[in-house]
């Protein structure tokens, strides 16, 4: 048996190359803490100048929010009482905020769009139910409030009927384009924000998003399978070109996570707070998306069904099961009757995850195809938050652990409605504020680009 000392938590893990009891919490902690461990080597926040709340490239500003989620459920789970633990959460999140308090840093505006806002909503909402203790200045429910406000002053009536693009700005790649997981995002933030406040507009925002999608683009539609079953489907997105009317109709399992759980969510809420229809009618809609979710599953073992097979996973994909195992195991929670169906999945996922951990120099990298024997040589970012994410799913799932709260059972974070709307925002287009300094400085490199560009006219010409 070897030892792996986790050096940068304070914490030593006996690790045998991974084992994992799945119904032994010491043993799933063990387990989760060699890879947590294996995601932190990807931290930038740990190496002398690098950034605070950001992964190693080629990792996005997204990944981070995708990471943090995950990390501090393991925290949660697992590590309460481990206060560097604690301060790395807490420092990463709380810096990666931005300038306006709602996770649009200018310094993302190249590649942030409305899908990466609303993953680091996931994390900081997570936040909010864990009891994660509030910065001084901000609360994470007025974070998350902040992230929920902006989001939704970008919905985007003037094109097909509504809905989110892809992108926040203009200027980037996809502005035109309206994606499942953006709205799937807006959809699932406002479901449990509904939960925790007990405020019926948040309510009002998750019956519009899936309103939208079904109705107006049908982005989630009941189709028929070869064998002429009926199976609800969440295509990937549409072009605002000829009214949404080309479906691009890739399916991911993150936006089935991320809508499943939702859904579940509102269940929740509605059998509160609501009428039987209502509620049995977000019932309903979870257990179709949990029905449909089969198809991420190689027989028993969680595999990204659209890429993985023919071996193509980018690193965005690589990393999807992530989201898809988190939203598994809160649905399992939120929509209890899911959980006999649900247990038995995040089981064999989480058995045949550990068992790919066992690469790298040291013995717990993991893999991407957890149906392979043993470790498959692929390793990455992704690869370490899917396996943590699935494990996470063994507590996660169950009430070992205590329930996600709300602001009437334990939650404790201070609440803003309008936090956000305060921010220079124009439905679609960001306004990124910029200093006199930075105005001038940007003037003096305009100059000078200028100058070279004639200069080297000028030479040519010559």
């Amino acid at each position: 048996m070897k030892i792996y000392s986790l050096v940068t938590l304070g914490l030593t893990v006996c690790v045998q190359a991974l084992s994992l009891d799945i119904n032994d919490k010491d043993s799933i902690c063990e387990a989760a803490a060699a890879v947590a461990n294996g995601q932190w080597n990807y931290y930038e926040g740990l190496k002398y100048g690098g950034t605070v709340g950001m992964f190693t490239y080629p990792y996005y500003w997204w990944h981070a929010g995708e990471a943090f989620g995950g990390l501090l459920d393991f925290y949660t789970f697992c590590q309460p009482d481990n206060k560097t633990l604690f301060d790395l959460l807490f420092q990463g999140m709380y810096y990666q905020r931005g300038e306006g308090n709602n996770y649009i840093p200018a310094n993302q505006s190249m590649t942030e769009g409305n899908d990466d806002q609303g993953v680091w909503g996931l994390a900081i909402m997570g936040a909010v139910e864990r009891n994660f203790t509030d910065p001084e200045d901000v609360s994470w429910l007025e974070l998350t409030q902040a992230i929920y406000n902006t989001m939704n002053s970008r919905w985007d009536p003037s094109t097909c009927g509504g809905g989110l693009r892809w992108q926040i700005f203009t200027w980037n790649s996809g502005y035109d384009y309206k994606n499942a997981i953006s709205n799937g995002c807006l959809f699932h933030i406002a479901a449990r924000l509904a939960r925790y406040t007990g405020n019926i507009t948040y309510a009002e925002t998750a019956n519009k998003v899936w309103d939208w999608m079904e109705n107006d683009v049908k982005l989630i539609f009941e189709d028929t399978t070869p064998t002429g079953k009926k199976e609800m489907r969440i295509y990937d997105g549409t072009k605002i070109a000829n009214n949404c009317g080309i479906i691009t109709r890739t399916k991911w399992s993150y936006t089935y996570g991320v809508f499943m759980s939702g859904c579940a969510y509102m269940y929740n809420f509605t059998s509160k707070n609501g009428s039987s229809e209502e509620s049995e009618k977000w019932l309903v809609r979870t257990n179709e998306i949990l029905e449909a979710s089969a198809f991420f599953f190689n027989n028993t073992i969680m595999t990204e069904m659209s890429c993985a097979p023919g071996n193509h996973c980018n690193n965005d994909q690589r990393s999807f099961r992530s989201l898809f195992s988190r939203g598994l195991a809160l649905t399992a929670v939120m929509a209890p009757s899911t959980y006999d169906t649900i247990r038995p999945l995040i089981e064999s996922s989480a058995q045949a995850a550990a068992q790919s951990c066992s690469g790298g120099t040291d013995g717990v990298t993991c893999g991407e195809n957890w149906s392979a024997d043993g470790w498959d040589t692929k390793f990455g970012l992704g690869e370490q938050m899917s396996a943590l994410e699935v494990i996470n799913g063994l507590l996660g799932s169950t009430y070992d652990v205590a329930p996600p709260y709300t602001s009437t059972n334990g939650g404790s974070s201070r609440s803003n409605p309008n936090a956000g709307l305060d921010t220079k925002i124009v439905t679609n287009r960001n306004i990124l504020t910029i200093a006199q300094k930075d105005k001038a400085g940007a003037g003096v490199l305009t100059a000078l680009l200028l100058l070279a560009i004639i200069g080297g006219s000028i030479w040519m010409v010559i």
